[in-house]
């Protein structure tokens, strides 16, 4: 499914949200379960909607169109840098950096930089999120689109100092 993958994963989310209102609040249980089937053909998992789908109901971010762009930007990869072949390797949330650490007196940057690379790999861990709270406060403060920022991850590859400078600029442009 290529040409209206958004559609049903619109679907997808309508229903997870109905759900999770309804009081499946456990994500293991999350019952999601036939379309596993769809979300993997894509390069997504159930935590991939259960976080953003908790995140929704419980705080009002991020919203449906955040969800979509953030996950076009994980499909676009899984097909053309994975060519569909889901990570076998998951990134260990105890090595992500601290978060007070910074980078150029930027605060959070040394953590999004792996957790988004985690992202368009498939390799989070259940228990992390890109696009958290903490990650949405760094992209709101640093006048970023989350996944304008996977789009610029992807495009440096495994170079931190692309992402740092393009961040940097981000930044300078902000407080004109």
């Amino acid at each position: 499914m290529n040409y209206n993958f958004q559609e049903k994963l619109t679907k997808v989310w309508e229903k997870a949200v109905v759900l999770y209102q309804g009081g499946k609040t456990d994500s293991a249980t999350f019952p999601i379960e036939d379309d596993l089937p769809f979300l993997s053909s894509i390069g997504m998992n159930k935590m991939d909607v259960f976080d953003f789908v908790e995140d929704w109901v419980l705080e009002k971010s991020p919203d449906l169109a955040t969800f979509l762009i953030i996950h076009e930007q994980r499909r676009d990869y899984f097909i053309e840098v994975q060519k569909r072949t889901p990570s076998s390797d998951i990134l260990d949330a105890d090595t992500l950096p601290a978060k007070t650490e910074m980078i150029e007196g930027i605060q959070w940057l040394p953590r999004i930089i792996p957790k988004a690379r985690a992202k368009l790999r498939g390799e989070l861990p259940p228990s992390s999120m890109f696009c958290c709270g903490g990650d949405r406060h760094f992209f709101q403060t640093n006048d970023i689109n989350p996944a304008e920022f996977l789009r610029i991850v992807k495009q440096a590859q495994d170079q931190d100092q692309p992402i740092i400078d393009w961040v940097l600029a981000r930044v300078k442009e902000s407080n004109i």
